[in-house]
């Protein structure tokens, strides 16, 4: 039961991480239709300057504020110089944005070096509690409660604000929105710079999590979140989460058990949903 238990939580965990990163990719491809193979580049991002950050002041705090502002800051310029001028056409997407991908990643290597960085969580994160002699890490219990506030928060920014009203009009139909004089371009750059933060925060908060950083770290899970996104249901913001808790979950009981195949469960999970239901299991036909 202990071990059950133990598993259970590093999944949930792992799935809020994969879901703050699989979660910008869905909002970003529900309204822009952007297939952005680059977010992985934001998240290492994210990891690597929050945690300088972090290092600089002391102040795991600030250091997650400035992991966000620089997803901010990467998001506005990619969106406005990368992405504006290949929208509506998906190769031309999948092209620039693996090539970015690179880029991020040299880029990294240049400023830190190649080399991995170690990282802890701040020592009021640290430790463990015990509760029936099942061994409850204070830190994942932290990026459970993370994950969950996010997921609200966005949720009630969709739906009960002005801005989620349109950017849910903008999704169902983008010429609409612009002819009621609503600069749909903006809305975009909100989107983007949203999905980017996210994907820079769940960055930051992976540092002291894995307990290392390295600059191939974005492509890596990159990979989890587009299975996340696929399982889920292309732009369906509630299935990522509940795909994430999903790849999660079998991710860390693979890897105890047959840690051989631990990426491989979640590649024959996506198949199997691919093969039932080809929307994924929340999308919508078409």
């Amino acid at each position: 039961m202990d071990l059950f238990m133990n598993l259970t939580l590093n999944g949930l965990a792992t799935g809020m991480l994969i879901f703050l990163l699989a979660a910008g990719l869905t909002l970003i491809f529900g309204l822009m239709d952007v297939l952005n193979f680059a977010h992985g580049g934001l998240f290492a991002w994210g990891a690597y300057s929050g945690l300088w950050i972090y290092s600089k002041t002391g102040s795991f705090l600030i250091g997650i504020i400035g992991a966000i502002l620089t997803g901010f800051l990467l998001g506005i310029l990619m969106e406005k110089w990368i992405i504006k001028p290949v929208y509506g056409n998906h190769v031309q997407q999948i092209l620039i944005t693996l090539g970015l991908m690179l880029v991020l990643s040299e880029m990294l290597k240049v400023i830190w070096g190649p080399n991995q960085i170690t990282a802890s969580p701040p020592n009021y994160l640290n430790g463990s509690w015990e509760l029936g002699g099942i061994i409850i890490i204070k830190y994942r219990v932290f990026i459970i409660l993370i994950g969950l506030l996010i997921f609200a928060g966005v949720q009630f920014l969709l739906k009960k604000t002005k801005i989620g009203l349109v950017v849910r009009a903008g999704v169902m139909n983008k010429e609409m929105v612009q002819a009621l004089g609503i600069n749909i371009q903006k809305v975009f750059m909100f989107v983007f710079m949203l999905g980017a933060g996210m994907a820079a925060l769940s960055g930051v908060l992976l540092g002291p999590y894995s307990g290392v950083i390295h600059a191939e770290m974005g492509m890596e899970f990159a990979i989890l979140a587009f299975i996340v996104v696929v399982i889920g249901g292309m732009g369906n913001f509630t299935g990522s989460i509940l795909a994430a808790i999903l790849v999660g979950i079998s991710g860390s009981f693979m890897a105890y058990y047959v840690p051989d195949l631990s990426l491989a469960v979640n590649m024959l999970l996506m198949a199997v949903v691919l093969i039932i239901r080809p929307q994924g299991l929340f999308g919508v036909k078409g």
